[in-house]
């Protein structure tokens, strides 16, 4: 069997600290998921402490997911260029200043803007952790086992990100879900140097393609920001459907650059690779199930069970302990018989968890309600979250790796910016309904987020279906590797 190394540049030998640096570029990606359900919990404690208004108080979490969903294509292209490692550090810098200036922060206007530069740092951190671990491991069992690992940190982090929220909202303060990052961003920028060896795409010129790359920015951007604000401004509101219009204008037209660039930000021959192309449009519906489930979860045993911050991260515990344990038995998997299944099973897993959380009712208790389908989570997750991972970089060439990593990246942001948005406005309309009729608040509330499971359960069973039929057969053939890709 022919084993073509995509780990190095020529002449250069297995890196022998690439566990440890794989370590490092963990720890770094999973405070970037962390963050974006983090706030979760604590944005009672912020509204109170800064005086946010109730419509104002949604964009902690919108300023994030704008600059971290739009630069995620610019983010791995820069670091191809420019050396991933340089690149990661300037990411992981970044996020860390940001966040301890969230922490500091006095006034709503200062937390929204370093929440803003936040997403920025995780636009540069999260695709250079992906091209890091493709170029310093060969494809084949060795690169799915440090995916698996990676997709087990990122999998994991939504969950835990509710946990350590409300412990460290309720003991420390909200200020603390901020500060925690800057020792952990510190300790990773020393290490940096010493465990991550350099690398970049070997070029004449650093051509960053600044069409494309404004084109797709603003794009994302717009349409992330509109499908954030369509549940309170509706989605048939001028404010909605004009950036929606704009946001589609400039991706076509990103897309019809992409076409004719010397050096196109992200070629367009690289959705050749059928697996590539497939597992990127599952990630989509993933990001959407998995984002909006946590937001849904919590909104129900806080605003129905009335469980405090800290119990109510308690409950995640359940699902995170589930992701960590089941990863690795998900990249086993992966390894043994191909992405595509592996991905069913787990869109399979999550559909049944949504199905479940349909059957809600108003006095849920835990153990009858809550934990079979944190169960059903936890094993769905790491299946669909490693396969997709594992599938979207096969086959591709090391300098693309950037490329390829902010693309996964920005089809789980995308999906769960969307998904997010459409749960939101279903459980949203219908509660309203419900109470214009006479029915109490906890009851309009309930039937509101069961009604929007059914429509996750529905995003869920499409998942399956697509991973059956769009994700290549060359994710059924782990042991063949590629040497390059037809781009």
């Amino acid at each position: 069997m022919m084993n073509v190394s995509a780990a190095a540049p020529a002449g250069v030998g297995v890196d022998p600290r690439r566990w440890q640096a794989l370590a490092l570029v963990c720890v770094a990606f999973f405070m970037t998921v962390l963050d974006i359900s983090i706030v979760n919990v604590a944005l009672p404690s912020i509204a109170r402490a800064l005086h946010f208004s109730a419509t104002g108080l949604q964009w902690v979490i919108t300023a994030y997911a704008i600059t971290f969903g739009g630069f995620l294509l610019l983010g791995g292209r820069t670091a191809d260029l420019l050396g991933r490692r340089r690149i990661f550090m300037v990411g992981v810098a970044l996020f860390s200043t940001a966040s301890l200036v969230c922490g500091l922060a006095g006034t709503t206007a200062v937390l929204l803007a370093a929440r803003a530069v936040q997403g920025l740092g995780a636009a540069i951190i999260a695709p250079a952790t992906l091209s890091i671990i493709t170029t310093t491991f060969d494809e084949g069992s060795e690169r799915n086992k440090a995916l698996g690992i990676w997709g087990a940190m990122g999998g994991s982090g939504a969950a835990a990100g509710v946990l350590l929220g409300g412990i460290l909202t309720q003991y420390l303060g909200w200020d603390w879900i901020f500060f925690v990052n800057v020792p952990v961003g510190v300790g990773v920028l020393l290490l940096s140097r010493a465990l991550i060896r350099e690398s970049r795409v070997e070029s004449e010129g650093h051509d960053y393609d600044a069409i494309g790359a404004v084109s797709v920015t603003a794009g994302l951007a717009l349409l992330v920001y509109a499908i954030s604000k369509a549940p309170t401004n509706g989605w048939g509101s001028l404010s909605t459907i004009a950036p929606l219009v704009v946001a589609a204008v400039l991706l076509g037209f990103f897309v019809a650059w992409e076409a004719r660039a010397h050096a196109p930000l992200m070629p367009l021959a690289i959705f050749r690779i059928r697996t590539l192309s497939g597992a990127n449009m599952v990630s989509v519906l993933v990001g959407g199930v998995i984002f909006s489930n946590f937001f849904l979860i919590t909104l129900y045993v806080q605003n129905v069970l009335h469980y405090s911050a800290i119990k109510t991260g308690l409950t995640f515990l359940a699902t995170a302990g589930t992701t960590i344990v089941v990863a690795a038995l998900a990249q086993a998997l992966t390894t043994r018989i191909g992405a595509r299944y592996v991905m069913a099973i787990g869109l399979a897993f999550l559909t049944a968890g949504m199905v479940w959380y349909t059957q809600i009712p108003v006095s849920g208790s835990f153990l009858s309600n809550l934990l079979p389908g944190y169960l059903l989570v936890g094993f769905g997750l790491p299946f669909a979250f490693i396969a997709a991972s594992i599938a979207a970089l096969e086959g591709v060439p090391p300098h693309q790796a950037g490329i390829a990593s902010g693309l996964l990246n920005t089809s789980q942001q995308i999906g769960g910016a969307l998904g997010l948005a459409i749960v939101s406005s279903v459980a949203i309309t219908h509660a309203d309904h419900l109470r214009k009729h006479g029915s109490s608040a906890p009851a309009a509330f309930t039937s509101g987020y069961a009604l929007a499971f059914w429509v996750l359960a529905g995003f869920g069973a499409v998942g399956v279906v697509a991973s059956l039929v769009l994700v290549g057969p060359g994710s059924e053939a782990p042991d063949r590797q590629v040497a390059s890709a037809p781009v």
